[in-house]
């Protein structure tokens, strides 16, 4: 075992090929140059695992992200945080904090939608609750694209969305993560707010 291994553990390559391999997804690994990624199907979806890094000039700031575009069928946005870790990133403008009637849950998150309805019928979904709950940091919504910089999702077209600070090299969080996408995607066509169909967009 090389000194670096044991002090810093396994790199984000080891873990991250092996949660392919455990998923049965493909690896890609970007070299120098390019991005490393794991590309996960769950039906017609794509779920990318990836990290993208921002500088503020004097220094800089890794994120882990995973998104999964779908055709979004009727517009439904949403965006589930844990109270206390996620306060500072504001909320969506016009859209106010939605109780579901899990005491625990209502507790421990936040809750915005632009359908109250839709977001109390995706959470009636208690696997869905348990993942988010076992997720020690967690903000996921639904986005339109990537941003200006980068090439737009067809008509219709959003994302589900999630990213933290930090690289995560937790193979069970991860898989976690992979599991609620997979659940909320399904949940998202049960409640009509999504087609089971492949969206066609390019992530990049």
């Amino acid at each position: 075992m090389s000194f670096l291994r044991s002090l810093f553990g396994p790199s984000k390559q080891e873990i991250w090929q092996q949660l392919a391999h455990e998923l049965n997804a493909r690896y890609t690994d970007g070299g120098l140059w390019h991005k490393s990624f794991v590309d996960a199907s769950v039906g017609e979806w794509t779920v990318r695992l990836d990290t993208y890094t921002v500088s503020t000039g004097k220094s800089s700031i890794t994120y882990t992200r995973m998104r999964a575009p779908y055709i979004n069928k009727d517009g439904f946005q949403f965006k589930i945080y844990r109270k206390g870790l996620f306060s500072d990133m504001g909320k969506f403008v016009g859209m106010q904090d939605i109780e579901i009637g899990h005491p625990q849950f209502d507790e421990d998150f936040i809750l915005q939608g632009n359908n109250e309805t839709k977001v109390r019928q995706l959470l009636t979904n208690s696997t869905i609750r348990q993942l988010f709950d076992v997720q020690p940091t967690i903000s996921l919504e639904v986005k339109d694209d990537d941003g200006w910089l980068k090439p737009r999702f067809p008509e219709g077209v959003d994302q589900l969305y999630f990213q933290v600070t930090g690289i995560i090299k937790d193979v069970d969080r991860l898989k976690a993560l992979y599991d609620l996408f997979a659940e909320v995607l399904h949940e998202l066509t049960r409640i009509g707010s999504a087609y089971e169909s492949d969206p066609q967009a390019e992530l990049r």
